[in-house]
């Protein structure tokens, strides 16, 4: 009886720990090492409360300059973009990377924004989900959960390989976006001179982090139950720990606060945002 005893609690306590496990697995905060840190972010699609928190984006249409690219990418296929160009011929670069909707009207008038407010700078939007853009929160969840580590990585260095050699890169991007923004900057090597990134997955691998060519500039909601302040100050433990510089604000906002369709934006943190943003960028890039 003993024996059984000890075997039904022993198998008992496994399942338990296989659940916790489990649920340790799927948490933004506390993940294993075979998954990235854009991998990580696309699972919270599953979570309800997180797609729940972004109510589709209303009706808009983006009637302004610049135009939509096609590009080659380093897995050998083609990608498209949506690029300004600047007035006067330049090496400077600004990647604009979309939130979990896609390249929609609306990140092509935040790139269309910064056209303007960085002359001499050109400006590309680029699309993550190949051509495809949600409307809903279910459409968003699926596609960023389809988005393949490697087609990603393809697509940014294609962006920088059509930029070319001399070009110089910033990036800004939001949410989904905003984990990318990094790992663009990552991906840029000695031609990365800043990253801004918005409530984004930051890079846990201090390792990656070392080979970083600039400092970032991370805009954070202390409310987030996602990319929380946990999540903040141990990437800011990380980048001390691989000798690299983040300057990082923490606004009283929830996730998103930044984004005009979102049900918790905040028009006055999301405007000191951006300014800060904005004169980042235009030290980095000497815009």
């Amino acid at each position: 009886m003993k024996k059984l005893f000890f075997l039904l609690a022993a198998l008992t306590f496994g399942s338990a720990a296989a659940q916790a496990q489990t649920a340790t697995m799927l948490s933004c905060c506390a993940r294993p090492a075979t998954t990235s840190a854009t991998e990580a972010f696309a699972m919270l699609a599953t979570d309800k409360d997180f797609s729940g928190g972004h109510e589709a984006p209303l009706p808009y249409s983006y009637e302004g300059e610049g135009k939509m690219i096609e590009f080659k990418t380093t897995d050998g296929g083609t990608s498209h973009a949506f690029e300004i160009k600047s007035a006067k011929p330049s090496n400077k670069f600004l990647f604009v990377i979309h939130e979990w909707w896609g390249l929609n009207d609306y990140i092509k008038k935040e790139a269309a924004t910064y056209a303007q407010e960085l002359p001499g700078v050109n400006v590309i939007a680029l699309d993550l989900y190949d051509g495809q853009v949600a409307t809903t929160p279910e459409e968003a969840g699926k596609y960023m959960q389809a988005v393949k580590t490697e087609r990603a990585t393809a697509i940014i260095k294609g962006a920088q390989l059509y930029a070319g050699p001399k070009a110089q890169f910033a990036s800004v991007g939001w949410c989904f976006g905003g984990g990318w923004s990094l790992q663009a900057a990552l991906l840029g090597g000695k031609q990365t001179v800043g990253c801004v990134m918005y409530y984004g997955m930051p890079e846990k691998d201090v390792a990656r982090l070392k080979t970083l060519n600039s400092d970032v500039l991370g805009l954070f909601a202390d409310q987030d139950k996602w990319i929380n302040p946990e999540v903040v100050k141990q990437f800011e433990k990380d980048m001390a720990a691989a000798g690299k510089k983040v300057t990082v604000k923490e606004y009283p906002a929830d996730h998103a606060f930044a984004n005009p369709s979102n049900p918790k934006y905040n028009k006055e943190l999301a405007a000191d945002a951006h300014q800060k943003a904005l004169a980042y960028l235009k030290a980095r890039l000497k815009a």
